[in-house]
């Protein structure tokens, strides 16, 4: 353990607003009687990290430190924590649920109408020191770690949790076809989750060429060009003119919503797993389609303690694509070299280390 007197400040990555995030020497906080402190070893840079600097988030409780793909070892336990250890390692499902509302109640923390997400209502892992709360150490939101898991690929287990959640909301079957949208970071994992979840045939679309070459080695059946090639067509002539048992759309985007209607087989499922801004969100689709064709169109948001226990079994796993979705490992310091690096495209999943 540290003794409190020798830890003075800690390097965190703090977020402003629009534009303003900056690289400062903070104070490393106490720990409460309720609480644990972790020492973060990794932290992976989300695309809404990415997002929330380049146009601003009002959900971040500003100045606040950002970070909520986070793995660390826990470095003091309050004393009226139970059931945690020093030196125990851990992640998080990082949306801390109130434990009370509705969906709460149901088991549907992930839902829960009173969310307060790490690195948006309290203290984010870009840093040397987080806090983990009471209410999230109450409702179950700290999951342990394995020691065969390292640091930098635990911090992958948040989103990896949330592919998990999506292909759960699905419910992919042995031998289905799945259209995954997007090779992105989390259209990987999605692809990933998916064959681990019987899928038979995975139908890949993505635009940029270097994405759709690490799609290939992820062993998808088919990869396709949309800007070279007619999806729709493409999926047609796979399923012999049926369509998909199910469509992910992990890219961000208006069009590939819309057109995931024309991808998918009567009482297939469409699931929306990419959100679009608040302000430019709506979508037009067929309605016809859905209700003579029996569709289903689902969400995925986020993610529960459960989904992220799943992940860190996939993790464990030795097919698991590390090389493949750790592309970049960088010092806190190197943000905006992570940004940079995504705009580009140029990155899978960036992970910063203290």
């Amino acid at each position: 353990m540290i003794v409190e007197e020798e830890m003075h400040t800690m390097k965190a990555v703090v977020y402003y607003g629009a534009g303003d995030i900056r690289i400062e020497d903070i104070p490393v906080p106490d720990c409460g009687r309720d609480e644990i402190r972790v020492k973060v070893e990794a932290c992976a840079v989300c695309g809404t990290d990415l997002k929330s600097y380049k146009f601003g988030n009002p959900r971040i409780k500003a100045p606040l430190t950002i970070g909520h793909e986070f793995s660390g070892t826990i470095e003091t336990v309050g004393e009226e924590v139970t059931g945690y250890m020093e030196g125990e390692r851990m992640v998080m499902a990082t949306s801390v649920s109130c434990g009370g509302c509705y969906y709460c109640r149901n088991g549907w923390n992930n839902l829960c109408t009173n969310l307060a997400p790490m690195g948006f209502s309290y203290p984010g892992g870009m840093t040397e020191y987080v806090i983990i709360p009471s209410l999230a150490i109450k409702n179950g939101h700290v999951v342990k770690v394995p020691d065969d898991i390292d640091a930098q690929l635990a911090a992958l287990a948040e989103p990896l949790s949330c592919a998990v959640n999506a292909c759960e909301n699905i419910g992919i079957k042995d031998g289905d076809v799945v259209v995954v949208i997007g090779a992105g970071p989390l259209g990987l994992m999605n692809v990933y989750v998916a064959r681990k979840n019987g899928a038979g045939k995975i139908i890949l679309s993505q635009r940029s060429k270097q994405r759709r070459e690490k799609a290939k080695t992820l062993g998808c059946e088919v990869v396709v060009d949309p800007e070279n090639e007619d999806l729709v067509n493409v999926v047609h002539e796979e399923t012999g003119g049926v369509g998909a048992d199910a469509v992910i759309v992990t890219a961000p985007a208006r069009e590939p919503q819309e057109s995931a209607l024309e991808l998918v087989r009567k009482k297939g499922t469409v699931c929306l797993f990419a959100s679009l801004p608040s302000d430019n969100s709506l979508i037009k689709i067929d309605s016809r389609r859905i209700h003579y064709g029996e569709i289903k169109i689902t969400g995925s948001s986020d993610s529960t303690a459960r989904h992220v226990r799943k992940a860190i079994g996939f993790l464990r796993k030795s097919d698991f694509p590390r090389d493949i979705l750790v592309s970049h490992v960088l010092g806190l310091e190197e943000i905006f070299k992570a940004f940079d690096l995504m705009v580009s495209r140029n990155a899978m999943r960036v992970v910063l280390r203290p």
